[in-house]
């Protein structure tokens, strides 16, 4: 079993001393026995606007806890993702929600999920089960 990792559990996970950082090293150390961790290209550069996180620390990150990072996004992932985010955008219209506005970036991560079949282990689960409701999803 391939899981992809969402960018927000990364974020939680450098959380210093933190409860959730600990729920989500578990999380992440489940799901490792389980199979291989991965990030989509998208979450790599999700992360990398995050304070103090350059290129390099990003790559000996992922190398040191042996997450991999797949670059290469296939033209149905984009069209998955373009076809989500317009169910979204379009609910949005419709319901006139004032809510937080998403962004492509979490449509192509679940579209990378979705697609290849992976697993995906997020802190969102509400945003990815209602744009994939096909996609398995590790909650945490």
């Amino acid at each position: 079993m391939i899981t992809a990792l969402d960018s927000n559990v990364i974020v939680a996970l450098w959380e210093a001393d933190s409860l959730l950082a600990r729920t989500v090293q578990t999380a992440l150390d489940t799901a490792q026995t389980r199979g291989r961790l991965v990030v989509s290209a998208p979450v790599f550069a999700e992360l990398s606007a995050a304070p103090g996180r350059s290129e390099s620390f990003l790559d000996a990150f992922f190398r040191d806890t042996h997450i991999a990072v797949e670059w290469t996004i296939e033209e149905p992932v984009w069209r998955l993702a373009g076809r989500a985010f317009q169910r979204y955008a379009e609910r949005r219209r419709r319901q006139r929600d004032p809510g937080a506005r998403r962004i492509l970036a979490d449509f192509l991560i679940g579209a990378h999920a979705s697609f290849r079949g992976y697993h995906l282990l997020t802190l969102d689960d509400r945003l990815y089960s209602a744009a994939f409701p096909n996609l398995a999803l590790v909650r945490i």
